[in-house]
């Protein structure tokens, strides 16, 4: 349950840190807000502007009385859906060119113009014609409108005629043979004859009659097809959002696509960048973020820069895991080891200025240049530093320099030496002897070793410490060098007891300033990474 409870709680601080991490890609995201308010603009500006206008129509069917209450009314039968495909048809289209004075050739482009929608549950029909100007908008809704009221009509009128002219037909060959019948009638003698003619004159009338009726219905037929309801009416405004909408909405639409793009380039990035990504990769706490470290000198005892030494070193000198030996080991991840080196210094300098003995050990035997760059102080030595710490026949660990720091006082420095085997040296007995000086009451140890990644020196340091210390750039150092890091000291039975963040010092051209040159590299071996062991270095390179 605790687990779970820390985990839930963990949920939000890995949300704010991606959030921060997105927001730290702030060229994304502005240049996606800055694309987005361009192309909003450019649709805004650029688009040509489109107006609308709509006349509605009610349908209604042609009926003798329209306001009879017995019987089906005839509008139930009307079918909405073909007479919305009729008013959209090529047949209403060109009339509606004839009304605007176009060409029959331009119907079918005045056709992509209009829309016609019916509302539901009414015989309404409504014409929404889209054009440049409100002035042809409205025209083009009025004129789509009429025609199809003229087209429905004249179909209807048609159909009436065409069914009068019909029952005519019938009706005068009828009319021709009761005229024919009333004259044999009057020619007949006998009462059996006429009863016969009269029959058959009583059923001609008949037929007569009904087709009579039948004619008389069609022609007070009401033919009117429809009522236009709206007339159209020139919009004030064009269609679409509005330039302030539209920029606003390309402002958004870009936004969101600047943080899907910061987002996959932190979903993609493999450098570390913020103190929290470097935390979880190494397991440990950030103990401090330093400014620009200069190059020209490795100790600072003033200003903000040494301020943050202070704090890194109070964080370890009371940590559980540091508090009780006193032994450190500084390392980076690759590089010259320059900022590691600046930070072991600045560190011991601080636990001396505490008032413990402070001792620097220099465990770089590459490239080693501390005695070059830091002030030697005449002095006394503790009393501690003094003892045999190595091997008559070893040329390392050799000599001790006092360092003067300043308002800090002073500490020991045992410096590097170029040696034929660098594995055989740093697993010597004497050293072993010089980082147990730390066993001492008020002692303090801080070794420094090359970068971790490029040489295993400092893994044959690991189990001989209290601890190490990181020190990185998180823009530079990737998440997975920083766990190989942190299972390569765990595999030697060492533990990382935080970082110390730095950014990248600017390019020089030629050779770093305080930094002198060394005589040619001693030929070594080097083992690689991976396959070091504490068994492997303490049994040298052969």
């Amino acid at each position: 349950m605790n687990e779970e409870a820390r985990g839930q709680q963990d949920e939000p601080e890995l949300l704010r840190d991606q959030v921060q991490q997105i927001l730290r890609h702030r060229v994304l995201v502005a240049g996606g807000l800055l694309v987005g308010l361009l192309g909003g603009a450019w649709f805004a500006f650029g688009s040509t502007p489109t107006y609308a206008a709509s006349s509605e129509v009610l349908v209604r069917a042609a009926t003798i009385n329209p306001y009879a209450t017995s019987g089906v009314s005839a509008d139930k039968q009307i079918n909405i859906g073909s007479e919305r495909q009729t008013a959209a048809g090529n047949a209403v289209a060109e009339r509606a060119a004839e009304k605007l004075g176009r060409a029959d050739d331009d119907a079918g482009a005045l056709q992509s113009h209009l829309q016609v929608t019916n509302p539901p549950d009414t015989l309404v029909l409504k014409f929404n014609y889209v054009a440049g100007t409100p002035t042809e908008a409205a025209r083009g809704a009025g004129a789509f409108a009429q025609a199809y009221l003229d087209y429905r009509e004249k179909i209807t009128s048609g159909t009436v005629n065409s069914m009068i002219a019909g029952y005519k037909k019938q009706l005068d060959p009828l009319a021709k043979q009761r005229e024919d019948l009333l004259d044999q009638i009057d020619r007949l003698s006998t009462d059996t004859e006429k009863s016969t003619a009269l029959a058959a004159q009583a059923n001609l009338l008949s037929q007569i009659t009904e087709l009579t009726n039948d004619i008389s219905e069609l022609k007070a037929l009401d033919t009117t097809p429809g009522y236009m309801t709206v007339k159209a009416e020139p919009p004030t405004k064009a269609e679409g959002l509005g330039t302030p909408m539209l920029i606003a909405l390309g402002g958004l639409v870009g936004l969101a696509i600047g943080l899907l793009g910061a987002w996959l380039r932190m979903l993609f990035d493999p450098a570390a960048r913020s103190a929290e990504t470097v935390a979880r990769a190494l397991r440990a706490p950030v103990l401090g973020s330093l400014p620009r470290v200069p190059e020209e000198s490795l100790l600072t005892t003033d200003g903000a820069l040494a301020e943050q030494y202070r704090s890194a070193a109070f964080r370890l000198a009371y940590d559980r895991h540091f508090a009780d030996r006193r032994r450190l080991l500084v390392v980076e991840p690759n590089g010259e080891g320059t900022t590691a080196a600046a930070v072991a210094v600045n560190l011991t300098a601080c636990f001396a200025e505490t008032g413990t003995s402070a001792l620097l050990v220099e465990a770089d035997l590459r490239h080693p240049h501390l005695a070059h760059r830091l002030p030697e102080a005449p002095g006394p030595r503790p009393g501690w530093a003094d003892r045999a710490l190595f091997d008559g026949g070893s040329t390392w660990p050799g000599g001790r320099i006092v360092v003067d720091a300043g308002e800090s006082g002073t500490f020991d420095l045992v410096p590097g030496t170029r040696v034929p085997h660098v594995a055989r040296a740093l697993t010597a007995a004497a050293t072993t002897r010089l980082i147990e000086q730390s066993n001492a009451p008020g002692t303090t140890v801080v070794v420094l070793a090359p970068p971790v990644l490029s040489y295993a020196d400092a893994l044959a340091l690991v189990d001989r410490v209290d601890g190490v210390v990181v020190v990185c750039d998180p823009r530079r150092v990737t998440r997975t060098a920083l766990e190989r890091i942190r299972e390569l000291i765990d595999g030697a039975g060492g533990q990382v007891l935080g970082a110390v963040l730095h950014p990248t010092a600017r390019p020089r051209r030629g050779r770093r300033k305080g930094r002198p040159s060394t005589p040619a590299p001693v030929k070594e071996s080097v083992l690689p990474v991976d396959r070091v062991t504490p068994d492997t270095l303490s049994s040298g390179t052969r």
